[in-house]
């Protein structure tokens, strides 16, 4: 069992940045693919982006493709979504995921994930 906290959420202005970050616990990542989700109000969680711990391989939303970056710090045992040029579509809460050997075809999906974080919320306002 990987135990997932996030933190970084917060209020940001039309066309600026955040980072937010992901600290794991409970076991070492080696093998698992982390995720980053968010769910707007009213909406169905969604997938953001997602990088596989060895090879660092990463995935994109079409939405988000050239604003978000993920990354991982494998020291810290964290992985970071910079954010930049955030518009209010983004506001959302904002979760990790993490799970072992997740297949190519499951990299987008909720479904595809065993471990959830609590979520922190993101609201992009003037």
């Amino acid at each position: 069992q990987v135990q997932l906290v996030e933190s970084g959420g917060g209020l940001v202005q039309p066309g600026g940045s955040l980072r937010l970050s992901c600290s794991a616990s409970g076991r070492t990542l080696s093998g698992y693919t982390m995720g980053w989700f968010r769910q707007p109000p009213g909406k169905e969680r969604e997938f953001v982006a997602a990088i596989r711990w060895g090879s660092r391989n990463t995935y994109y939303a079409d939405s988000v493709k050239g604003r978000f970056t993920i990354s991982r710090d494998s020291a810290e045992n964290t992985v970071y979504l910079q954010m930049n040029s955030l518009n209010p579509e983004d506001t959302a809460v904002y979760y990790c995921a993490a799970s072992y050997e997740v297949s190519v075809s499951n990299t987008n999906s909720p479904g595809g994930y065993k471990n959830w974080g609590q979520g922190t919320q993101v609201t992009v306002s003037s």
